[in-house]
């Protein structure tokens, strides 16, 4: 499955890329700011181009989180949507066909839908709540993507048994991990083949860059990189300087966004204003035991939340915050909130996204690390105003 025993999060966050200066040179990997190098006269492994994703400083990131993932291989793209396209295109060919689960960020969900049709891969989508994966696999299928925990209602997929399904199937089984990262979950260590990131998110973690990040066997990262080479969504060497310079904090980070979420999660629990909670720390939550075994490193800094009176009493909640800001992202040091109707699943009809458990008034709110008696004070000022 390409998997391999190694440190722990903290230390890979940090020493994951194999770099260990000699005396005189600088601890701090530096920014290789070259779209081209000197060739080897017809050596092609010594023939470098940053497009290619192989300038040092692309590559030094790929081999970080592939460590931190404990995959054999790992790369770097221009943005997570680049890393999941990129990835779905390696994985299939026309007459291709996908499992996925129906629960996904909706940029993704349209590429299936809407892409991917068009250079002949279709997709069946199931609800992960029934389960009826082995009923949608054809002799044509080739992968089964998913997420967990989900965005936005944060439900937690077990990979097991799909994991189980892939290998008797020969198929691979791919997930997006942004919400969970690998400091919270290893999905490698449950049978997944290939791991997603939007690093944009909690790997960056300071909302300052635009990034992806896919790790997995080596033949198949080759793929995504070839497609990559393609397509031309490669990280630019600044940019994948400043996600390593996120991943160095990335453990210390979720221990204070998540120890920040289950206290957010609890206040919200018990208001008045609030119809229910998502958040698989809770023992609410549906997933909650699956989320204590899965996801040993916490129970992660997302908390999603309905608003009783709906979209407009949601509308005055948000306009009334003074500390959390208003914003489509997640995962940053700051505390970000947003409505999915008008962001993620914009483009999907509201009786679409009731049944998809995203009613009018649902709120997705990304926990910062800020502290947490202001976090909650900003809270409870703004749904007073509800």
């Amino acid at each position: 499955m390409g998997r391999r025993r190694r440190r722990g999060p903290s230390t890979d966050a940090i020493h994951g890329d194999g770099h260990r200066p000699s005396p005189g040179e600088p601890i701090v990997p530096p920014i290789v700011q070259s779209s081209t190098f000197a060739g080897g006269f017809g050596r092609n492994e010594e023939l470098l181009y940053t497009r290619y994703g192989n300038n040092p400083t692309q590559t030094a990131v790929g081999r970080k989180i592939a460590e931190l993932e404990g995959m054999e291989a790992g790369a770097v793209l221009g943005s997570g949507m680049g890393a999941i396209a990129m990835t779905l295109l390696a994985l299939t060919t026309r007459g291709d066909h996908i499992v996925a689960s129906s629960h996904l960020y909706g940029a993704t969900r349209r590429f299936l839908e809407e892409e991917l049709p068009r250079r002949g891969v279709t997709t069946t989508f199931v609800d992960p709540e029934r389960g009826a994966w082995r009923r949608a696999t054809r002799k044509s299928t080739r992968l089964i993507y998913f997420e967990t925990p989900t965005n936005p209602t944060l439900q937690i997929v077990d990979p097991r048994p799909l994991a189980q399904l892939a290998q008797e199937r020969g198929l691979m089984l791919v997930m997006d991990a942004t919400f969970a990262t690998p400091v919270l979950m290893r999905p490698g260590e449950f049978g997944v083949d290939v791991v997603l990131h939007s690093a944009t998110k909690y790997l960056g973690g300071h909302s300052d860059l635009i990034a992806g990040a896919v790790a997995g066997p080596t033949d198949v990262i080759g793929e995504v990189i070839a497609m990559m080479r393609y397509y031309g969504p490669s990280i630019d060497p600044q940019t994948a300087w400043l996600l390593d310079r996120g991943i160095r904090t990335l453990a210390v980070r979720m221990e204070r966004h998540v120890a920040n979420a289950a206290a957010v999660a609890d206040f919200l629990d018990a208001h008045d204003a609030i119809d229910s909670v998502l958040y698989p720390g809770l023992a609410s939550h549906p997933d909650h035991a699956l989320a204590a075994e899965l996801l040993t490193g916490g129970f992660g800094g997302m908390v999603s939340f309905v608003v009783k009176g709906g979209g407009d009493a949601a509308d005055r909640f948000m306009r009334a915050l003074k500390l959390i800001h208003v914003a489509p992202s997640l995962g940053g040091v700051e505390s970000l909130v947003s409505q999915p109707r008008f962001t993620s699943h914009a483009g999907i009809s509201p009786a679409r996204r009731e049944e998809l458990g995203i009613p009018d008034g649902f709120v997705r709110l990304s926990v910062g690390i800020e502290d947490e008696a202001d976090l909650i004070g900003d809270l409870e000022r703004a749904l007073g105003r509800v």
